[in-house]
This record gives structure tokens, C-alpha cells and sequence, in this order.
């Protein structure tokens, strides 16, 4: 019996010698300092486990010692649910266990990236409340004892904590904080009084202990230094991706603005589609409706009707080119997309009509006898304002080959060799003399009426329903009824001028103010091109606008103004460019304007004042908006798109043009563009 173990290795006894085995060994530097810590890393649930298992009773653990005898091997081999309380002890654990010396004597690794030069130990060495015990030892050591010195009274003092009439006659001052004044006169030589610092000697080694202690407590201070800055390091690194996240967050909220934007237009979109498809249905129960009641494109809202295919093409890229024209593109329209494109490029009378399906030419228009300088296309019908001073109504579905061949060419060359651009002859019912009405009205030609009445280049025109109005270098407005094609208003704009209360820009280089030029020829010299390449634009009447009674028109004098069509009065001057306003387009809110100042002017309708200003290289020549993006033509070869939700600017480029662009339309994500190498590009959005 004297063989046996007086305390046989329990089942408890190995747990618990293989949990707190890492906190039993006192070698190194890096076992104490776990062992100190063993109180702090231990969680509530190894507290818990260890309370647990302290509480059992002593009769459990006796009848544990007569149970079978688990060795680790068993342990390690056989999935047995041991626990520790609560908690499940699994082989992994007893690993650890066993490979504790090798564990503490492995070298501690380093940190990477903030703080790389201290060590981990040295940086806990540091920042321990422990490392200011020196400081005080010292401060302590140089306390030198003055009896009666009173400090402490005046400390009290200071602090306002004595009181200067006490009660009951007390003072709370001890004897020993009394400093004692002799009242006797001293005889003699007063004796001087000794340095504090001489009274008291620390000795060499002290004096070195505390300089190797400063020393220490300096490079604690560099360390203290170094984690401090990498903190801020972290923390500014922190910030940064705070600041991503955050502007992944302001992109992905205009994001939503954007879909919103879009699900508005969409639902507009089925609306007006919702009145067409009811309006056409009364029509056809009624009567058939007419050629020129068509819905306004440019005020269409939401998605187009477009092939299956077209989701297939990469976007923001020209996949189709239109080529025919030999001078550069003055103006274009089309219909819808992939439907019908009217082009026309400069001296040409004739515009060419295209099959936006194939990309093939169906044929050209024949009537005019100069070139067109404004085009406008709705359904199958066509207007075009020419230089001859005329407007023509054009049926598309009348235009194929067989009117071409015809001999309709030879009578128009004839009539146009008595054609001259300051020798127009006007009636009094606006139809001019001679022939060539008659051959514009021909009933087997596309063309079905001819709008005379203009004494000079018509520059632009709108219609919207039986309305039309037109603006020419004769420095007028014409409103005229498509069905009667009688002029039924004229709108003077020098007359406007001259009865404006708005002061003109000051630094306007314009050659038009005031009644000044009335009669002369508008030329002003347009900006170099990216080329390098310039003109002389002489359209005194940029663009034209209507919707119900208000008109919006952009003259060469750099005004925006809103007239009202029922009394021809302008009632607002919206004064800002600085140059000949070329293009413009307004909606319930805006009206954006582009010039020859090279900007784009975003207007509020309602105040009258610049809700924004896009600048550009070279001169606007053309756009068109929406409520997410303006898309405009600034002198260069690509074509600007201004995101109006983001702010941001970006330029169709791939496989476009390779000369300035001056002409554009789109309808949802289908864009034509025209430009000065005499081509036609088709976009997709």
C-alpha cells in the first residue's frame, strides 16, 4: 500500500492540470506575463466552468476516483462528451495542452502594418500603468523634510479651503503647520539659509539607477509615440474607407434618383400613349383622322418602341453611318426609331430620306430652291424651312423612285435659274408667284403644301398639331394654320428690341442692339471649330419653341424671350448669352439654351433666372434634354452628354465622327447626329 499514490490521477485532476498547464510555468518572460494576465483573459465562461466544478461535492469526486481510468490517447481517439460544466472539451484543446512548452518557447511574431517597429511585448511594456512607478519614486526621493515649513497651510489657503473666521474660536491648523516668527530682534549677521537640494545625498548608484530609468522611460515615450500615431494612421485610414463607403452610398442614392426619374418618364409615356390608342379608336369610329394630327415627338416622355435586337448593341457607340452627302450636314429629323431620317446638308435644296431599318437611302425631297436650313419630321409627315424663304409640308409615304425619274427635276432646274434670295416676290395671301408653287403642290409628288411668306432664309420652325411657326433671317416670327396655310400672325422681333425694358449684356460683342442693323444682313463669325475650321453664321433666328398659347424663341442677339401667341407680345426677356442663341428646347420647368458663347444655359421658367450654366471649348450648335441628361453639340467631333443627376460630363466618341459635330437628335436611347464630314451617325444610348 506504501507504493501507492496518495493522489491518483482523477479524471478532474487531468482536466484541470491540462486547461491551467500554460499558467504553471514561471521560465520565461512571456509565461509571467501570461500568468498575469491569466485572470484577465479567462472569459465568464471558463470562470464559470471552474465555479462549477469547485461547488461539486467531495462524493463526487470520490466516486469518480473509482471509475475506469481515461488516459489522453483515449481521449484524443474517442469522441467522449467531457465537460467542464457547461462547456464541451474537444481534442483539440488537450493539443494545446500538450504543446504548451513548445507554444511559449516559439518566438512572438510581429505585427504588420501599423506600428511595425514596436513588438508586441515592448508596446505592452509601455502603456502598463506600471511604467509611471519610477516617475513617482523619484518625485518621492527628492522630497527633502522642512519642519514647520506652514506650506500646507497656504495649499489650504490657496484652495479656499480654510476658513477665515472660524468657529467656536478653532483653527483647523496643526501645530506643525505653524510657522513660529521670533518678535526679538536677531544681533548679528542673518544666517542664510541652505539649498534644499544640499541636505540630502542620493548616492552614485541611485543617480545611475534613475538616468538608466530616464532613459527607459524616454524610449516608453517613443513607443507610447509611435502606437499613438499608428492609431491615427488607422484612423485616418478608417475615415478613408468611410469616406468610399459613403460616396458608394451617394452614388448608389442617385442611382435611385435616376430609376426614379426614369419610372416617372415611363409612366408619363403610357399615359400620352393611353390618350393616342383612345383618340384613335374615337377616330376610327368617327371619321379617318388626318395626316397632320400627329402627336409631338419632342415632348414625348418614357420609353420608345424599339427591335428586339437592339438591346444587343454595345452601348454609346455609332453602329450605323448614313453616307450620301457631300457638304456638311445642316439639318436632320427622324421619326422614331429605326423609322425614317430626313437629312440635308449644305447648298443642297434637295434632303435625302432614309430607311433607318436597312440604312438605305428611299429618296430625296425636290422642291426648293435653295439649301435647307431646318428640318422637322412627326409620323410620315415632313417640314422643311429653306433658304429660298419657303416652308414645305411633305408626305414621307409619297417618296420612292419613280417621282424621282420623272421630269419634275428639269422644270425645278428651270424656275431655279430665276431664282434670286433678295428678289422674292410676296402677294398679299403669302403665296408667291410663279411656277414653282404649282410644281410643289403637284398632287402625284410627296409634297403636299408650300408655306410662302418669309422674304429671306427661314432658320427654324415647330409644329405641334394644325400650328406651325416658323422664324427667318427677316427678323420676324410667322404663325401659320397647317390646314388653311394662311399666315395667321407675325411676331416682329426688332420691334420687340426696341420696347424692351431689359438692359442689353454688358461685354456683348453682338453686332444687333437695339434698332440698329434693321435693315442690314446678320453675319456674325462663329468660334473655331476643334478643327480650327470657322463659318459665318448668319441665322438670325436660332430655334423655336412652342406649347399651347407660350412661344420660346433664341434671335441673334443673344435673348431668350417668351412671347404669347394670342396678342404676338413678348412678355419676358430672359438676357444672359453673350452670343447668337442657336438651339433651345423648354418643358413644365426649364428652358435650356445653347450659343455661340459656348455655353449651355439651364433657365428656370417660373423666377426667369440661370438654374445652371454648362460650359464648353467651342461653340453650341445644337441640343436636346430631358429630365436626366442634355445632350449637345459643342464644335468637337464626339458628342456631349451632361448627366444632370450626377453632374458629370461625358463624350460619344467610338466609331463617330471625324469632323465637328453641328446637328443631333434622340429619342430614349436612339441618337442621329450630323457633322461636318458630311455623314450620318446612329447612336445607341
Amino acid at each position: 500500500m506504501s507504493n501507492e499514490d496518495p493522489h491518483p490521477k482523477t479524471k478532474l485532476h487531468l482536466m484541470s492540470k491540462a486547461l491551467f498547464a500554460p499558467f504553471s510555468h514561471k521560465k520565461e518572460d512571456s509565461t509571467r506575463i501570461l500568468s498575469d494576465l491569466a485572470p484577465v483573459i479567462m472569459t465568464p465562461r471558463i470562470i464559470t466552468a471552474a465555479a462549477t466544478v469547485s461547488s461539486r461535492s467531495r462524493g463526487s469526486i470520490s466516486n469518480s476516483r473509482s471509475g475506469p481510468k481515461v488516459d489522453f490517447a483515449t481521449l484524443g481517439r474517442a469522441p467522449h462528451r467531457l465537460t467542464l460544466g457547461n462547456r464541451r472539451v474537444t481534442s483539440r484543446d488537450l493539443q494545446v495542452a500538450e504543446a504548451t512548452q513548445e507554444l511559449l518557447g516559439a518566438d512572438v511574431p510581429e505585427p504588420e502594418g501599423v506600428a511595425s517597429d514596436v513588438s508586441l511585448l515592448r508596446g505592452f511594456n509601455a502603456t502598463i500603468p506600471s511604467s509611471d512607478k519610477n516617475r513617482t519614486r523619484r518625485r518621492q526621493l527628492r522630497n527633502v523634510h522642512v519642519p514647520k515649513a506652514g506650506l500646507r497651510k497656504l495649499g489650504l489657503q490657496t484652495r479656499g479651503m480654510l476658513d477665515d473666521d472660524p468657529e467656536d474660536g478653532h483653527s483647523v491648523v496643526s501645530e506643525d503647520d505653524v510657522v513660529v516668527v521670533d518678535q526679538r530682534k536677531r544681533k548679528g549677521k542673518r544666517k542664510p539659509r541652505e539649498s534644499l537640494s544640499t541636505t540630502k545625498i542620493l548616492g552614485k548608484n541611485e543617480l545611475t539607477r534613475q538616468a538608466d530609468e530616464i532613459v527607459a522611460e524616454k524610449e516608453n515615450l517613443h513607443v507610447r509615440r509611435s502606437l499613438i500615431q499608428s492609431e491615427i494612421s488607422e484612423v485616418e485610414n478608417k475615415i478613408k474607407a468611410l469616406d468610399i463607403i459613403r460616396d458608394q452610398l451617394e452614388r448608389d442614392l442617385l442611382k435611385i434618383h435616376e430609376d426614379e426619374l426614369e419610372l416617372d418618364a415611363e409612366l408619363q409615356g403610357i399615359q400620352e400613349r393611353l390618350e393616342f390608342e383612345e383618340a384613335t379608336s374615337k377616330h376610327h369610329k368617327l371619321a379617318a383622322p388626318q395626316t397632320h394630327h400627329v402627336p409631338p415627338s419632342r415632348r414625348r416622355k418614357g420609353p420608345v418602341f424599339l427591335p428586339s435586337e437592339h438591346d444587343d448593341l454595345p452601348p454609346a457607340i455609332a453602329f450605323m453611318t448614313l453616307e450620301g452627302h457631300s457638304t456638311p450636314i445642316t439639318a436632320l429629323d427622324f421619326s422614331e426609331p429605326y423609322g425614317t431620317l430626313v437629312s440635308s446638308s449644305q447648298d443642297d435644296p434637295q434632303p435625302r430620306v432614309w430607311d433607318l431599318m436597312s440604312g438605305s437611302e428611299i429618296g430625296r425631297l425636290r422642291g426648293h430652291r435653295g439649301g435647307v436650313k431646318c428640318i422637322q419630321v412627326e409620323d410620315n409627315l415632313c417640314l422643311t424651312g429653306s433658304e429660298d424663304g419657303s416652308v414645305r409640308l411633305w408626305d414621307l409615304r409619297l417618296v420612292d423612285d419613280d417621282w424621282e425619274k420623272d421630269g419634275l427635276s428639269d422644270v425645278l432646274e428651270e424656275n431655279s435659274s430665276s431664282y434670286h434670295d433678295d428678289e422674292l416676290v410676296e402677294k398679299a395671301d403669302y403665296t408667291r408667284s410663279g411656277p414653282v408653287s404649282e410644281a410643289g403642290t403637284d398632287s402625284d409628288g410627296p409634297c403636299v403644301r408650300t408655306f410662302d411668306g418669309h422674304t429671306k432664309t427661314v432658320t427654324a420652325l415647330y409644329f405641334e398639331d394644325e400650328c406651325l411657326v416658323t422664324g427667318a433671317s427677316d427678323k420676324t416670327l410667322r404663325q401659320w394654320d397647317l390646314t388653311t396655310g394662311q399666315c395667321v400672325l407675325t411676331m416682329d422681333i426688332l420691334w420687340a428690341i426696341s420696347h424692351s425694358q431689359v438692359a442689353p449684356i454688358r461685354g456683348s460683342q453682338l453686332p444687333l442692339s437695339g434698332t440698329t442693323a434693321a435693315t442690314g444682313t446678320f453675319a456674325v463669325p462663329t468660334p473655331p471649330y476643334a478643327d480650327g475650321s470657322w463659318d459665318m453664321y448668319q441665322d438670325f433666328v436660332g430655334s423655336v419653341q412652342f406649347w399651347g398659347y407660350g412661344l420660346v424663341s433664341g434671335s441673334g442677339d443673344g435673348a431668350v424671350r417668351m412671347w404669347d401667341m394670342r396678342t404676338g407680345q413678348a412678355h419676358r426677356t430672359l438676357l444672359g448669352h453673350t452670343g447668337p442663341v442657336t438651339c433651345l428646347q423648354f418643358d413644365e420647368i426649364h428652358i435650356v439654351s445653347g450659343s455661340l458663347d459656348k455655353s449651355v444655359r439651364i433657365w428656370d421658367v417660373r423666377t426667369g433666372g440661370v438654374f445652371e450654366t454648362l460650359k464648353y471649348d467651342h461653340a453650341v450648335t445644337a441640343l436636346q434634354f430631358d429630365t436626366r441628361k442634355v445632350v449637345a453639340a459643342t464644335g468637337e467631333n464626339g458628342v456631349k452628354i451632361y448627366n444632370r443627376t450626377t453632374m458629370q460630363h461625358s463624350t460619344l466618341r467610338t466609331n463617330g465622327h471625324t469632323r465637328p459635330v453641328d446637328r443631333l437628335r434622340y429619342m430614349d436611347r436612339y441618337l442621329a447626329s450630323g457633322g461636318r464630314d458630311s455623314t450620318v451617325k446612329i447612336w445607341t444610348l
